[in-house]
């Protein structure tokens, strides 16, 4: 019996292990998601919708979204040029509820699926794109208990399309914020790759925690588009219209 008592807390501590609220037809799904209010700034919009269907000209699998007939649309407003005074605003699209005390060393898979436009592309570049954002327990000694981890993607394969899945353990890089990005090293300005971050971590035998999970635009330049298909291990989060639909995967 204490062997199968530890085997379940261990099982407990990996990351995602989510909680379901509720079901439709038979597809679970977590109620637990929406805009968090207390990081989001200025009047962005995050918001479930249909489609997007591609551009005019695009067809076939680029041209829905990867899961379902919906997603996450994001507009946010940072720097946006002929704009005057250019607004700022920033929006996070997460759950407060689900992963808190979860390992994040217990992450193996993370990216998700991107609707870019050549516009966005003018606006900040090919890296002008949503992030995966964490609020962690960084756990690296007694007085420093919170830091946002952020993951920013490289550039999207595609425009005015679908894109496929963005591997976020493979591509683009991550960072810490505030003394946590110090210790660890991977900053705004020098950001990690996926296995730096973790091996940062294991160096120093601290034991991050997850308080929230988001997908984000951060404070830099204007971007309009969507997410679909938010993975976290073997759990796809497929955003739909009516709610955040949680596919098993492997």
């Amino acid at each position: 019996m204490l062997v199968a008592a530890l085997l379940a807390a261990l099982i407990a501590a990996i990351l995602p292990g989510p909680v379901f609220a509720g079901t439709d037809d038979d597809q679970p799904r977590s109620d637990h998601w929406g805009v968090i209010p207390r990081t989001t700034v200025g009047s962005p919009v995050a918001e479930l919708r249909n489609g997007p269907f591609g551009s005019y000209n695009v067809t076939g699998t680029a041209a829905r979204p990867p899961y379902g007939r919906g997603s996450l649309g994001i507009e946010a407003v940072g720097t946006a040029p002929r704009v005057t005074p250019s607004p700022i605003e920033r929006v996070d699209f997460g759950n407060e509820v689900d992963f808190v005390g979860k390992s994040l060393l217990g992450l193996r898979r993370i990216g998700f699926h991107v609707f870019q436009t050549s516009r966005n592309v003018r606006y900040g570049g090919p890296r002008n794109m949503p992030n995966i954002r964490f609020e962690i327990d960084p756990n690296l000694n007694a007085t420093n208990d919170y830091a946002t981890l952020v993951w920013l993607p490289g550039a999207s394969p595609v425009r005015n399309a679908w894109s496929p899945f963005l591997d976020a353990t493979r591509t683009g890089g991550w960072y810490l914020t505030g003394n946590a990005g110090a210790v660890t090293r991977c900053t705004a300005a020098a950001p990690c790759t996926f296995s730096a971050l973790k091996a940062a971590f294991t160096f120093r035998n601290a034991r991050p925690t997850v308080y929230t999970v988001a997908v984000s635009k951060v404070r830099d330049a204007m971007w309009v588009g969507a997410v679909d298909g938010l993975r976290l291990n073997d759990w796809v989060y497929d955003f739909e219209r009516d709610g955040v639909k949680v596919r098993r995967v492997r």
